[in-house]
């Protein structure tokens, strides 16, 4: 029995006095595995592998046991060194313990990152849910017929109308709740109709409300609409939860494949946790109950689509990255568990195919004034799966490109997300490194679009040469155990390592967009619109992605940056059927191209990682 598999004769309590919560370890998990069973957050990109090092805790009071691997840690049954950080996924409790967690998991998210380009809070209503209000006849014993025929008859008086809504199934909750309602509601009631089912009855008057949802490997994004007049009520953005198993999809993937029995139960049901909170926090800003939510629409690429369903992943893994379902599909909310009206609908955006999903399909959706507008344009929603969309001729061609979550801060050794203090620009002045943070903070760690004004950076003033090295000397140059960073502020450093993990993620993203464009005939010149999408590419420097091969040299006025595109789409699909209609259209004809499995793919990778 390792000492991993010991159980501890007494529950043991960690402290975590900067959030004001004390917490339980059970025998045998790490501090990163308890602080993740009870909603505690610590950044860890590698998902707990012990190979990002972005999970630093402080345990300044306790004794812990750490592994052989982890050469930060004290060594084993040792008492807790005072003067060190350690990796939370390499440390276990041997005694109740007080945890510093560092700031850069604690910063307030600045950017909620909800909105897209022309984000209209009116959107062009052709829901899928209808409402009717009706006066029923008071039940007598002349008329004793069922209530819920009374209900039917009531609607059909007014049927005259081409098109007028009927009543042909009912949602058995909505059966229970409908006689108590009837009879407290003074025989009135508003009815919620999708089709021809009946799926909620409320007192007269009450609201009726859609919820839409971005649910994106890193961040999900939500917006509150009234279904009765297409209003946008309330958007939220959260952090997804599945952040705890690892910030790429395929360490979540290789955790429900090869993790405990219950892996794919925990990684579904933090997804619909943020669904669920989302909801809650939506309705709770505008005065309204989780209840008043009658349809919902999810987005999400093909990984967070199968983990949110219940779908096996293990085939969406590995080669040839078959999905088990590509097509849109509407599931009934409480086989979800969600708190909303029990008969409401779930509608799950359809995919392209491979790792292309349905946030892919709605970014398509909410640009298509901006493809259209050029005989050649190319879509990328950039994030820690990059979808890239080339579109010439009426043909689309659809790909995937692991770039990972460098570009977001993920695997960067000071990387954080886009809170307060967070390094988002980085230039020279003098000669001299020269940051700006969000919120104008002192400096805790780097975002997404820091990371690549950093790289941008070094690269224009020598300190990084072709190949990605940092070359000394240099007066923001230091170095540790054999290893060159650059100093970009007390404490925060972009190290050779940092280098390394953009230079894959930029080069895989090149890559992809030059395979499409050869697929097509075509060179980058050709592309009339590039059109950038994604919380990333909201606030990257285009001229930072160019200056380091991520992008082609294009003319900027090319460039067209959309914010939250997918999360645009998604509430169009919410509020209008013909746009579900539009999305499936698109899904069926994009044609999705491997890219892993090309023998030019690592030919033309090599070339596009360094620097020309």
């Amino acid at each position: 029995m390792t000492s991993r598999d010991k159980p501890f004769a007494r529950a043991l309590t960690l402290n975590f006095p900067q959030l004001g919560r004390a917490i339980t370890a059970s025998g045998g998990e790490t501090v990163l595995q308890s602080a993740r069973r009870h909603g505690i957050r610590i950044v860890g990109a590698c998902g707990g592998r012990g190979t990002c090092g972005a999970c630093m805790v402080h345990i300044s009071d306790g004794e812990i046991e750490a592994d052989h691997a982890d050469p930060a840690a004290p060594s084993p049954a040792a008492p807790a060194n005072r003067k060190k950080w350690v990796r939370a996924c390499r440390v276990r409790a041997r005694s109740n313990c007080t945890v510093e967690v560092a700031p850069r998991s604690l910063a307030p998210v600045a950017r909620a990152d909800v909105a897209g380009d022309g984000d209209a809070d009116l959107l062009r209503l052709d829901a899928a849910v209808v409402s009717r209000e009706v006066h029923v006849a008071e039940a007598t014993l002349a008329d004793n017929v069922a209530d819920i025929d009374r209900v039917i008859r009531a609607l059909a008086v007014p049927l005259d109308t081409p098109g007028a809504p009927s009543i042909g199934t009912v949602d058995l909750v909505a059966a229970r709740q409908l006689p108590q309602m009837l009879r407290d509601a003074a025989w009135s009631l508003r009815l919620c109709l999708r089709g021809s089912e009946l799926i909620d009855v409320a007192p007269p008057g009450s609201r009726m409300l859609g919820l839409a949802v971005d649910l994106g490997t890193t961040n999900a994004a939500g917006f509150l609409v009234d279904l009765q007049n297409g209003t946008r009520l309330a958007s939220l953005g959260l952090e997804n939860p599945q952040v705890a198993w690892g910030a790429d999809l395929i360490s979540r993937i290789d955790y429900t494949v090869g993790g405990p029995a219950e892996a794919a139960d925990e990684l579904r049901a933090a997804a619909l946790a943020v669904i669920d909170a989302l909801a809650h926090d939506l309705c709770a800003a505008v005065g309204a109950r989780a209840t008043e939510i009658v349809d919902v629409v999810v987005c999400g690429n093909t990984a967070m689509h199968h983990l949110l369903l219940g779908l096996p992943v293990r085939q969406l893994g590995r080669a040839p990255f078959v999905a088990a379902v590509r097509d849109a599909m509407d599931v009934k909310a409480r086989e979800f568990g969600l708190a909303v009206s029990p008969g409401a609908y779930v509608h799950v955006a359809p995919n392209v195919g491979g790792f292309v999903g349905g946030d892919h399909v709605a970014a398509l959706l909410a640009t298509e004034s901006h493809w259209r507008a050029a005989a050649t344009s190319l879509v990328m929603d950039i994030g820690t799966n990059t979808e890239i969309s080339l579109i010439h001729d009426g043909v689309f061609l659809s790909a995937s490109s692991p770039s990972g979550p460098a570009l977001e801060g993920g695997h960067i050794s000071c990387g954080m997300r886009a809170a307060e203090g967070a390094i988002e620009r980085v230039g020279l002045d003098g000669g001299r490194l020269a940051v700006r943070t969000i919120g104008g903070k002192a400096p805790l760690g780097l975002c997404g679009s820091g990371v690549l004004d950093t790289l941008a950076t070094l690269r224009r003033a020598g300190i990084v040469d072709r190949r990605g090295r940092i070359q000394a000397p240099h007066r923001d140059v230091g170095g540790q155990d054999g290893e060159r960073f650059a100093v970009l502020a007390p404490g925060v450093h972009f190290t050779q390592a940092d280098v390394r993990a953009v230079q894959l993620a930029k080069a895989a993203i090149r890559t992809a967009v030059d395979l499409l464009l050869a697929d097509a005939g075509l060179e980058a010149p050709a592309i009339g619109r590039f059109i950038i999408a994604g919380a990333f590419g909201t606030y990257i420097d285009i001229d930072s992605a160019v200056a380091i091969g991520m992008f082609p040299d294009l003319p900027r006025e090319r460039f067209v940056q959309v914010g939250n595109a997918a999360g645009a789409g998604v509430r169009q699909m919410l509020a209008s059927t013909a746009a579900r209609s539009r999305a499936r259209q698109l899904a069926a004809g994009c044609r999705y191209v491997e890219m892993s499995t090309r023998a030019q793919f690592q030919r033309a990778f090599m070339h596009n990682i360094g620097f020309h």
